[in-house]
């Protein structure tokens, strides 16, 4: 291979990195690797993730370490100790910077209760990061499951 195939290569491998289809269905992957260093690098450190509904993770969170800390890690907690979350990714879209993405989650919650929802986010993506989430899912599916305490 000459130098020029390896640099074109090179160049049409990093082009794909940065490309916001690529870049959200990555994040997805590393979601459901559970690769939280993956996770993380994947957002701008001012990121906004709006998530719907009146439940405790409802709202807009703020920054990086809010999204992946506080609204994803609660999320996470919400789930049966040492039992995995299945996340699927079922379809994806995109359009410039916006990318539209489609996943299932499925696992055990903390009360025993079986979560399995389907979930859809469109997200922007900024110089190779994710910039802002906006999620859709079946939130009376999660307040019965996830919340059932409540």
């Amino acid at each position: 291979m000459s130098t020029s195939q390896v640099t074109t290569s090179q160049a049409a491998t990093s082009q794909a990195a940065g490309d916001p289809r690529t870049v959200v269905v990555d994040y997805v992957n590393a979601v459901a690797r559970g690769d939280l260093d993956a996770v993380t690098a994947a957002f701008t450190e001012d990121v906004t993730w709006t998530y719907p509904g009146d439940l405790p993770l409802s709202g807009v969170w703020r920054g990086r370490d809010a999204v992946v800390g506080d609204f994803l890690g609660g999320a996470g907690r919400l789930f049966a100790p040492g039992s995995a979350v299945e996340v699927t990714l079922t379809g994806v879209l995109a359009d410039g910077d916006r990318v539209l993405a489609e996943w299932t989650s499925r696992g055990t919650t903390v009360h025993g209760l079986r979560y399995d929802n389907r979930c859809a986010g469109v997200f922007t993506v900024r110089e190779g990061r994710i910039a802002a989430v906006r999620e859709y899912t079946d939130t009376d599916h999660v307040a019965r499951t996830l919340f059932a305490d409540r």
